[in-house]
């Protein structure tokens, strides 16, 4: 009996890959659990299940303001205002952004990437406005 040994690695490399790209969080719909307006901080519940088990809720996810000028040249300042039973979407940064909420550029202070614990609300779907 002749073996494939080429076949058979190339079998469990594509297994190995599509086990880590199922691992990769990037951007996914969710319900907001709670809302903390004061901090603008939510914690959502991915409305995606990959698995058997249902997803876990993800915690301190940060809704993302606007800044806006007018024709008149006034600025204005935009946070947004979430309720629980909101879908909104979440968009999972490459590396860890809690540096970067600082404002100031530098190396990430964790190796993760693309992680649900990095993500940011983008917005929010029309059939919560």
């Amino acid at each position: 009996m002749s073996t494939d040994a080429a076949g058979d690695l190339a079998k469990l490399i594509d297994r190995v890959v599509a086990k880590r790209l199922s691992e990769l969080a990037v951007a996914q719909p969710c319900k907001v659990i709670s809302f903390d307006e004061s901090t603008g901080i939510a914690v959502v519940l991915p409305l995606i299940q990959l698995t058997d088990m249902p997803p876990s809720p993800i915690q301190t996810v940060p809704v993302l303001g606007h800044k806006y000028k007018t024709d008149g040249g006034v600025i204005r300042h935009e946070r947004h205002f979430l309720e629980p039973g909101d879908t909104v979407y979440i968009v999972c940064a490459d590396r860890q952004v809690k540096d970067a909420m600082k404002g100031e550029a530098g190396k990430p202070s964790s190796s993760r990437s693309h992680d649900k614990n990095d993500a940011v609300i983008v917005g929010v779907f029309p059939c919560s406005l």
